[in-house]
């Protein structure tokens, strides 16, 4: 029996679609877990083996979670505290990259390569090394436990700055001579042409600077002293570190943590998979 060509191209394909089904099972297994277990009393979550479905719907763990082990409610202020910080980082680090990745990508001056690998050089150097000096500086000038404390230090990055230069080196240069002979000025050429159409960089980049600060742990629990200016890193620390803590309870505070994220990426999907060739836009 003859097997159709659509039959014929299934069968190449299967051992691909078998690996690619095992590896969606791999990274799903984990956020199924924490999604389930979140719904379950502790004494289900520590049996074994494990029940992947909920025998008894524990809906309190998330009022737990909110409300905290001592019952202060301080995680809605410390999930605003991360949303306040994590997006201004992102706009910030979008606007100011995509400016300074197009003064590299289109405008020729003496030392341009020079200056782009001093920038691309300062991604070599661990924040763990620069850490302590630049707290100092943070209390020199009287801004820790403060939102200026949390956000300033990270307006920008050399990751962001090489994404947008990468991106920008393969715009069109014919349509920004067109702009500059019709009269426009390079702050309208850049705005209105060049940042507007960076839509899958941009995309790219600002879901990229929101996921690192929001998982940011080490500089907010440097900087943030007082309880009520932590950011969800240093409250999952805070809240799993306390005695008697509920399971289900630490797994719904990791899903509530983990929800913007989600919801940022499935918002941006369809310019940051686009966003895929960016990597590849030096290329001219």
């Amino acid at each position: 029996m003859k097997l159709t060509k659509s039959a014929r191209d299934l069968a190449k394909a299967m051992p691909g679609i078998i690996v690619l089904l095992l590896a969606c099972t791999i990274v799903l297994m984990p956020m199924v877990f924490m999604l389930t277990a979140s719904f379950m009393p502790a004494l289900d979550i520590m049996s074994m083996p494990y029940p992947w479905w909920p025998k008894t719907w524990k809906f309190a763990n998330y009022l737990k979670a909110m409300a905290g082990n001592d019952g202060n409610w301080i995680f809605i202020r410390n999930i605003l505290n991360s949303v306040i910080v994590s997006t201004t980082i992102a706009v910030t680090t979008v606007v100011l990259s995509s400016m300074v990745g197009y003064g590299l990508a289109k405008f020729r001056f003496k030392g341009r390569n020079a200056v782009f690998m001093v920038i691309m050089g300062t991604m070599m150097i661990p924040f763990e090394t620069i850490m302590i000096p630049l707290y100092l500086i943070v209390v020199k000038i009287r801004i820790h436990d403060s939102y200026a404390g949390l956000i300033l230090p990270f307006l920008m990055n050399a990751f962001g700055v090489f994404i947008m230069r990468q991106y920008l080196v393969s715009f069109p240069d014919q349509i920004l001579d067109a702009a500059r002979i019709d009269g426009c000025s390079e702050p309208k050429i850049f705005w209105d042409m060049v940042f507007k159409n960076s839509g899958p960089a941009i995309a790219t980049l600002a879901v990229l600077s929101f996921r690192q600060q929001w998982d940011n742990l080490l500089w907010p629990l440097l900087v943030a002293q007082s309880e009520k200016m932590k950011t969800i890193p240093a409250y999952i620390v805070k809240f799993t570190a306390e005695k008697h803590t509920d399971e289900g309870a630490m797994m719904a505070v990791a899903v509530i943590a983990s929800l913007p994220i989600f919801a940022l990426f499935f918002f941006l999907s369809k310019y940051f998979l686009g966003g895929s060739s960016v990597y590849q836009a030096g290329k001219e």
